[in-house]
């Protein structure tokens, strides 16, 4: 059974930190410590049920204890790596070992703090964490407007777009194409149209990846 131990009315849409610890004292304490800065807390006793029940879609991070009764703090970190939650992950453990703080980082820990954790690095790695999956999902939703734009141009439109990517001058993509210089101008302005791309350097910084991928699966 999940609970929020804190909320903020005032801020719904403020991050919201997943806790897990098999300790009531441990999760009261922090529960009560990270809610002091503005984030909102939902605290699990047990990882089995935070697994199957946490918010996947809300901003913030997950607190993870490595020793818990049943499925393990890194077990759990590896399943979260294995459905590809984006989320980042703070360990905290109260025996820790340099093999186990190796273990976590590869397993893909964001950090990894031992108890009794110090309040400052605790809030600072929250705050760390809660920015880094700020612009790791604002690059998600970049990447995927870019793909539904990208889907929307014509077959002769990727043509011209893959020879602007590789550097090629108007005349050269005219010759490429056997195209005059006024079509070649054309398609280039639908495609800026199109992309909303501000400036070449735009066009070229975010649909270069997908010019790629689309020759590679050629």
């Amino acid at each position: 059974m999940n609970s929020l131990d804190a909320t903020s009315p005032a801020q719904p849409l403020s991050p919201l930190i997943q806790l897990i610890d098999d300790d009531d004292a441990v999760r009261s304490s922090l529960s009560l410590l990270i809610s002091t800065v503005g984030l909102r807390v939902q605290s699990w006793a047990d990882p089995v049920a935070f697994l199957e029940g946490f918010d996947r879609e809300s901003i913030g991070t997950i607190v993870l204890d490595v020793r818990m009764p049943g499925l393990s703090g890194l077990s759990v970190l590896e399943r979260l790596m294995a459905q590809n939650v984006d989320q980042p992950v703070i360990m905290l453990t109260g025996h820790g070992t340099v093999e186990m703080c190796r273990r976590a980082f590869k397993a893909g820990a964001a950090e990894f703090l031992e108890k009794p954790v110090d309040d400052e690095a605790l809030i600072e790695a929250l705050q760390q964490a809660v920015r880094q999956h700020v612009r790791s999902r604002q690059r998600h939703q970049a990447d995927r407007a870019a793909r539904e734009r990208y889907a929307q141009l014509s077959e002769r439109e990727r043509e011209v777009l893959g020879l602007i990517v590789e550097g090629l001058t108007n005349k050269e993509i005219g010759r490429a194409l056997d195209l005059s210089p006024r079509t070649v101008e054309t398609h280039r302005a639908h495609l800026f149209a199109k992309l909303e791309a501000g400036s070449l350097a735009q066009l070229i910084r975010s649909y270069a990846s997908l010019v790629e991928q689309e020759d590679g699966a050629a």
